[in-house]
């Protein structure tokens, strides 16, 4: 008896998300990088400008090029399926959206002379929600504390020795954002 294999839509979110990432960037290129300057990313621009609030929450899905896209998705889609099916569409959309607007606005306050751009703090938030899916109330998975060290003590470090163009603030909102959901929605 044959089995026949089918396609799985199985993370909506998730390939919605790094589908408009794909869209963005290959409007970037296409533009010669108009469109991110208009709509994926967020940089210190007048508060009388309705764009400037909505590329606080636009800049995750615009990317400088395709390594830095192919970068970030290969994370997204390792780990986005198996959050999404853990904590529910619902709550995926809720952490990108919280992500995507705090290093927003912590980039528009402290950073005024940085435009930031790209889906690295919804993978620092994806790392580590993910290193709390066996967690157990009145427990630290052991794990958890790893990738926090490594993962967050990378960017720590880099920020303060490195130049060069990656947003570490954005990498460590994102991971402290991913690990206080992924703690506060385990606790439940």
């Amino acid at each position: 008896m044959r089995h026949k294999l089918k396609i799985t839509f199985n993370a909506p979110v998730v390939l919605g998300f790094v589908a408009i990432c794909f869209l963005a960037t290959l409007l970037n290129e296409m533009t010669g990088g108009v469109s991110n300057h208009l709509v994926f990313m967020t940089y210190h621009s007048s508060l009388r400008s309705p764009m400037t609030y909505l590329r606080f929450f636009t800049h995750v899905f615009g990317h400088a090029g395709w390594e830095h896209f192919l970068g970030n998705m290969g994370y997204i889609l390792l780990l986005g399926p198996m959050l999404e099916e853990k904590y529910k569409s619902k709550t995926l959309i809720k952490v990108i959206a919280i992500t995507a607007l705090a290093t927003g606005l912590i980039n528009y306050i402290f950073f005024p002379n940085v435009a930031l751009c790209g889906a690295s703090g919804v993978v620092f938030a994806f790392i580590l929600m993910a290193s709390f899916t066996g967690f157990r109330d009145g427990e630290i998975p052991l794990t958890f504390i790893i990738v926090a060290i490594i993962y967050i003590g990378q960017q720590v470090v880099q920020g303060v020795t490195v130049t060069d163009n990656v947003s570490q603030m954005a990498h460590i909102v994102g991971g402290f954002i991913g690990a206080l959901i992924g703690y506060i929605w385990n606790k439940k």
